[in-house]
Order: C-alpha cells, then structure tokens, then sequence
C-alpha cells in the first residue's frame, strides 16, 4: 500500500515557549445605532492571553461576544476601547493577517470552483508558488479525506465535505495562528477525530489554535486553556486541567476490588492488592457541567447579556395543562350556542298567481322581416365625450399632483 502524504510540511517540533501570540486588555466593542447611541455593548472589558503552542478554547453562550472577539482578532472589526495585539502588532497589519487561517461558522465557498480551484485560490492569495501550492493542495485533500473529490465543485458538497474544504483552506498557507469557529460542525465522528487530531497536530508544531464551539466534549478533549464568555464578560478563565479539578476530594483507582477490600481503611488496600499499582488524584468535573455552572452562576448574579436567555416557563398549551378557570375553544363555542336563540321559522311568502305573457306576433314578424343597421354614433357627442374625459383625467392627475405637494410641504413643516 502506497505511503500516504504528510499531513503538513517535516518539521522538528517546536515546544511551546510562552511568546503571547493574542493580547487582550480591556477590550470592549460597543455597537450604536445611526444616531451614535450606544445600541448592544457585545464585548466588555476582557482580558485575556494566548501563547504560541497553546490551543486556547473561547467558549459561552450564543451572544455572548465570542464571535465579535473573534472579529476584532482577524482584524474585521475595531475595538471601542482597550488594547488588542496580535503577535506584537495591530491586527489590521497586512503581514500579520498573512500569519493567520481562519475557519468561519459557516463555510463561505466559490461553489462553481472545484476543491483543487478553491485551495489554488486560496493559495495564491497568499503568494504562494504554483508548485508548493500544488504540494500543499495534494497534502490537504488527502488530510481532509477530499483526495477523491478533488475535482467537483464545491457547491456540490455536503455540509460535512464543505467543512473539511473550508479546513483546508484555513490551512493552506501555514499559519501560525489558527482561528476555528465550529469546526465539527456536520462532521461525522471520523471527521471529528480527524480534525482534533489536526489540531494537536498544530499545537505540537508550536502553532498557536483558538477554537470556538459549543461541542464541549471536543474542546475537553484539546483544549489546554479555556475563556468562559457571559454577557461581554469572562466570567472564569484558567488551565483546564486545574479550573476542572475538584480539590476538595480525592480519587483512588485501583485493580478491581471485592467487598471486604472496599470497605477497609487506606492503609490496608496496599496489603489487600499485592502488587497491584494504586494511583491517588482528584478527580474532575465535567467541562459541561463546569460551563453550565458558569453560566448559571452569571444569571443569578443578574449579569446583563446582549445574547439569547434561557426562556422563562413553556407555554401552558404546549404542556396540556392550561388553567381550567380560563375559557377553552370548546367553552367558548358553548358559550355562543347557548347566547344564540333558536330561530323562529318565518311565515311562507305567498306567491303571485301566474301570468301568461302575451306575444304581438305581428310586431315580432315585423321586426324580423327588418334589416335593421345599427344606427351610426353623432359626431358631436362623441368628441364631446372625449373631451369630457380627457378633462377628467386631467383634473385627476392635477389632484394627485396637489396631494403630493401638500405631503411634502406638510414633511418640510413638521421638520421645522
């Protein structure tokens, strides 16, 4: 069986040195409305910071400002207030957006262009030759599983398939800094394994990964830190091994025990296994019900949000026990057939006795034996019709006209 083709170009891998890649202090982005008045406050004062071979997870819930911090990052939007740098420099640097790749939510593709034309393009907007990006762009199909599909246009793939071209693409010019929103999204398991496996992959090249998502079950599993967002706000941040661990208990694993063995005292579980291997930690909770505590911690504190609330009761309809004082439909259609007297039945109209029509046949034969002409129109009334109407029209357009006049000296009036 062939070898298949490296994931990414052979390279020592570069441990993490703890150069900051993102800074963020006081960053806060205030959207206004046309008047300049300040409409949603989506980001709040946050602090935060990502090293180079660091996978940062920023995590909350919807609108909670992950995706505008994300913006300011790649540079597509200007923080109101507060110091954002990446990689020592502004984010709208030219050179410094050559050192990014981002993945966005949703997979913006040319869907006319095939996936060979989609990553050349991509690649050449970066600079890159034609044969690195030819080896780059076989390297990527294959890492993404689109070796197969290299030559369909993209508009035809699936959500799952689009997701891993988008990847690809992300990936084409070897970033240093790679922003992932969603990138699991309409994967399978494979695809998802696949994709975490990429991003550890990154890491230990000394490349730095800021992933956004919701599946916290894949940023558990790859994340080293993580920012937990609410209402503009990080409300916890943190190594992810320590912020999950519960320090106030402790975890023994050990072979399998019987009985007897679990109810003795520590001491004596050493002489029950022999040489069975005993490892003492604390155990973890889980990221979900860690991020859920978070948030759940935020709402009590009354922490004002610009982004989706947890709804309050379901509707009584949707439940089947509404409140039986209140009137049902079938109430309501009693209610009205009971406040509705029968109708008395009305007399019968008597009808007129019949009446033989009579014929003049003579007329009749008279009439028939005539060739009648339609009698031709005078001129005179038609041309005084015409003009009748012609004058009609013109007033109507003349009202029309005075209308609007009326309106807009009515508008320049009120502006005064």
């Amino acid at each position: 069986m062939p070898e298949k083709p490296a994931l990414v170009d052979d390279a020592t891998a570069v441990p993490s040195t703890g150069t900051t890649v993102v800074e963020a202090v006081g960053l806060s982005k205030v959207f206004r409305d046309f008047w300049g008045r300040p409409k949603a406050r989506a980001v709040n004062g946050i602090d935060f910071t990502v090293r180079q071979g660091q996978v940062f997870g920023l995590l909350g819930p919807n609108g909670s400002g992950k995706s505008t911090t994300v913006k300011m990052i790649l540079g597509l939007l200007y923080p109101t207030r507060g110091k954002l740098e990446v990689f020592g420099a502004t984010p709208r640097d030219v050179d410094t957006k050559r050192r990014i790749g981002y993945l966005p939510e949703e997979t913006y593709l040319y869907r006319y262009l095939t996936a060979r034309e989609t990553l050349d393009f991509f690649g050449a907007l970066f600079g890159l030759s034609k044969a690195e990006r030819k080896n780059r762009i076989e390297q990527l199909l294959e890492m993404v599983g689109l070796a197969n599909s290299f030559n369909r246009p993209v508009g035809e793939f699936s959500k799952g398939m689009a997701r891993r071209i988008g990847l690809a693409q992300a990936l084409v010019n070897d970033p240093d800094l790679v922003i992932l929103d969603e990138p699991t999204s309409g994967l399978d398991p494979i695809g998802c394994r696949e994709v975490k496996d990429v991003i550890r992959l990154l890491a230990h090249r000394g490349k730095t990964v800021i992933l956004c998502s919701h599946l916290l079950a894949d940023v558990q599993d790859v994340c080293d830190e993580v920012a937990v967002l609410y209402g503009g706000q990080v409300r916890t941040s943190g190594d992810l091994a320590d912020i999950l661990t519960v320090s106030d208990k402790t975890r023994i694993t050990a072979p399998n025990l019987d009985a007897a063995t679990l109810d003795a005292v520590q001491d004596l579980i050493r002489q029950r296994v022999g040489d069975g291997t005993i490892d003492i930690d604390q155990p973890k909770m889980n990221l979900e019900d860690f991020f859920l505590q978070v948030v759940r911690e935020a709402r009590e504190a009354s922490v004002e949000t610009a982004g989706v609330q947890s709804g309050g009761r379901i509707a009584a309809y949707l439940q089947g026990d509404e409140d039986e004082s209140a009137a049902g439909p079938s109430q309501v259609l009693a209610a009205l057939g009971a406040s509705q007297p029968e109708p008395k039945p009305e007399p019968e109209p008597e009808l007129p006795e019949e009446v033989v029509p009579v014929i003049d046949t003579g007329r009749l034969q008279e009439l028939s034996e005539t060739d009648a002409k339609p009698a031709e129109p005078d001129k005179a009334q038609v041309e005084a019709e015409a003009s009748e109407r012609e004058r009609a029209v013109k007033e109507a357009e003349q009202g029309e006209a005075n209308q609007r006049l009326k309106g807009l000296l009515g508008d320049q009036n009120d502006d005064e």
